[in-house]
């Protein structure tokens, strides 16, 4: 008998061209007269959403995230909210103002500090108390936070990240319009879109992967191998938005519901002691920990089903044939072919080394011991020892 699953989805997901005309009544559909925007450091992209909401009679008080949220910038977020006595919250740009605006909503109804709620590095205690309700329109394509049950705030006193999760965080509606990312910096698109990727091939690979989630990975990951370099390269066109739209959509669908593996098992710790992007790290990992894990495989479980899947992997992002019968010869070629499309596609997106972030081989046993803390691990295809573990940061200095 198979393993029992679970999907969790955002109360409503819409998504188009255009699909941020579709707020103002949204916001009158909810009820709710007072409105908590929560934006990014630039609120360009914000005020056009602001104008909109206040045109369907809500007051709306702004709360800016700066960078990456902390535990600190989560607690000003609840008092703001509780100050502005928030019926609702939107939440406009990418990954950070995203889970700031999940976890102020969560926090806000709980009480308590956010150091109770929170995985690996806090208390862990359950979230009882439902939501305020979130609507969730995101301004980059990478996290897939506008579908995802979690937040990721950062603790500089510990130097790691962790989540607060629980499915009462999910937004109540996921407004996806591709248009938005029309004008993202290149280093954004470039981070975001890998960030998307390693939420498609970790889940894809998990030992908690599911059908579902098997075919939100798929979809996400032809669409991302088609058009990331090209938008990179070229520009963001019509085609190219629509595609890392949806890969960052799935991605964070997968993350939700199969959850990731040793790739991000790695970045909560190094996201906390250094000043790097999330994505960034994540690709640089992604190739080394795919490597590590494919031999691993090949060591100490043949007949794990991840075999199989390493060779359809292969076919979805490189285009290579998925071997008619899959054998250890075929499944080590498979791995070599997207270990080194992956390569060229970070370098191509020109994503340096860890070393340009202040990374050096001294921190690597401490890394080493968090990462294992990792809720990410645990959906790794299989455990990785210790010496495995430190070869990947090695190497990927």
């Amino acid at each position: 008998m198979g393993l029992i699953s679970e999907i969790v989805t955002p109360g409503r997901i819409v998504f188009g061209p255009g699909a941020r005309h579709e707020l103002a009544a949204l916001v009158r559909e909810s009820g709710a007269q007072r409105v908590l925007l929560v934006t990014g450091r630039d609120q360009t992209r914000a005020a056009s959403v602001q104008s909109n909401i206040e045109a369907g009679g809500a007051a709306v008080a702004t709360f800016a995230v700066a960078s990456e949220p902390t535990l600190q910038m989560a607690r000003e977020g609840v008092d703001a909210a509780l100050a502005e006595r928030a019926e609702l919250v939107v939440a406009c740009g990418g990954g950070s103002a995203l889970d700031a605006a999940k976890a102020l909503a969560i926090l806000a109804t709980n009480g308590g500090e956010p150091i109770d709620f929170l995985e690996v590095i806090g208390r862990g205690q359950s979230l009882k108390a439902p939501s305020i309700p979130v609507i969730a329109l995101p301004t980059t394509a990478g996290t897939g936070s506008e579908v995802s049950r979690n937040a990721v705030l950062c603790s500089p006193e510990v130097r790691a990240k962790a989540s607060l999760r629980s499915p009462l965080m999910l937004p109540k509606v996921a407004l996806v319009d591709p248009e938005l990312l029309a004008d993202l910096p290149k280093p954004v698109l470039a981070a975001g879109g890998l960030d998307a990727l390693s939420h498609l091939i970790e889940p894809f690979l998990s030992v908690r992967a599911q059908p579902l989630t098997d075919a939100w990975a798929r979809e996400g990951m032809r669409r991302s191998a088609r058009s990331l370099r090209r938008a990179y390269t070229q520009g963001l066109d019509a085609s190219a938005r629509e595609d890392l739209a949806v890969a960052s959509l799935c991605g964070g669908l997968c993350l939700a519901n199969a959850g990731l593996g040793a790739v991000h098992g790695f970045a909560a710790p190094l996201g906390g002691s250094f000043s790097a992007p999330h994505g960034a790290v994540c690709a640089v990992l992604l190739p080394l920990v795919l490597e590590v894990n494919a031999r691993a495989l090949a060591a100490r479980a043949g007949d794990n089903p991840v075999n199989a899947k390493l060779g359809e992997l292969a076919s979805l992002l490189t285009g290579r044939a998925a071997p008619a019968v899959p054998s250890a010869a075929a499944t080590s070629q498979s791995v070599h072919a997207v270990v080194h499309w992956l390569e060229e596609l970070v370098n191509d997106l020109q994503i340096p080394a860890l070393r340009s972030y202040g990374m050096s081989a001294g921190d690597i046993p401490d890394l080493v011991a968090k990462a294992k803390m990792a809720s990410s691990m645990r959906a790794n295809p299989l455990p990785l020892a210790d010496d495995e573990l430190t070869e990947i940061l090695t190497r990927a200095l």
